[in-house]
């Protein structure tokens, strides 16, 4: 079986969706996260956030895109994108702010959709209002990427992420009557988490139905807390098949409907101290897939535990 049926990539769903190859257009803004302005921030963040590829935040929005949106139209041909708003938390402004900046993503031409990255506490009416507004103007997609990494809240506090399972949950069921595409990132392979994570993580975004999951493998980040605790021993990490494991696992407990934009994390190796088993993400791309062929498995394969399974008993 090739790796087109063994997930739904997220790759796929895009041609289906607006009929060619759709490229990401990061934006990074001059922001930070609330979990920051309370304390250090969660124990993995790095100083940078999480925008390796993005511009300075002292470019324009406007600017940004358009210098990227060149770049990718001259190499790959591409005639419609997505603006990213990628680093830190983007809905953590004033809401005249937050409409300002999004409303100049929408300007630039061949923009489809927006998508906007933040923290499941950071999310209420007014700022999808907004998201609404933008919506019905210009006639684009919504998409919003929600910072979960595990639905386990005892390692939500380890890695002081600032909120637990319910504001996920909670920022889920505001979006939903929306309609906006939902997008949760989730690291499988966080200390203190288990396969046993893997596999609850893998069932509340199913019973949730979360559009589009999008997974990192667990990258330690120089001058971090996290960095920090692995030097000194505080903390292990899982080995390479061990997590190969795990993202097998929650793909076969997976709702086959969910889109599956990433698998690995990619990370500058100069930015860290531990990133993906020293092996290169499309190297363990390779490994995953041949060991899902392997086991003659896929996406799904484990999706038997909603809508009263139980009951399956008087049928």
């Amino acid at each position: 079986m090739n790796e087109k049926f063994l997930y739904r990539k997220y790759s796929d769903y895009l041609k289906e969706k607006y009929g060619e190859k759709v490229y990401k257009l990061p934006i990074n803004l001059p922001i930070s996260c609330p979990n920051r302005i309370a304390g250090t921030g969660c124990s993995f963040c790095a100083e940078v956030g999480t925008g390796f590829e993005a511009m300075s935040n002292t470019v324009s929005v406007s600017e940004q895109m358009l210098s990227t949106k060149e770049l990718i139209s001259k190499k790959y041909k591409a005639k419609k994108f997505i603006a990213y708003f990628q680093n830190y938390t983007n809905t953590f402004m004033p809401l005249k702010q937050f409409r300002a900046y999004v409303y100049e993503a929408a300007q630039v031409s061949d923009i489809v959709e927006i998508s906007i990255s933040t923290r499941p506490d950071c999310i209420n009416y007014e700022y999808l209002e907004v998201l609404k507004e933008i919506q019905n103007q210009f006639g684009i997609s919504i998409t919003i990427e929600l910072g979960l990494q595990t639905v386990n809240y005892h390692t939500l506090d380890f890695i002081d992420r600032g909120h637990g399972l319910a504001e996920y949950i909670d920022a889920v069921l505001q979006i939903k009557p929306y309609g906006f595409t939902i997008c949760t990132h989730i690291i499988l392979n966080l200390p203190n988490d288990t396969l046993r994570d893997s596999i609850e993580t893998a069932k509340i975004l199913s019973a949730l139905r979360i559009d589009i999951v999008k997974l990192h493998s667990l990258y330690i980040a120089k001058n971090t807390k996290l960095c920090e605790q692995y030097e000194d021993g505080t903390i292990r990490l899982c080995s390479k098949e061990e997590y190969l494991k795990r993202v097998i696992t929650f793909l076969e407990y997976l709702s086959p409907e969910t889109v599956v934009e990433r698998l690995f994390s990619r990370v500058p190796e100069e930015d860290s101290v531990f990133s993906n088993w020293n092996t290169s993400w499309w190297k363990l791309q390779d490994e995953l897939i041949e060991e899902m062929n392997f086991q003659n498995t896929y996406q799904g394969k484990k999706y038997n535990y909603l809508n009263g399974s139980a009951l399956h008993y008087f049928v």
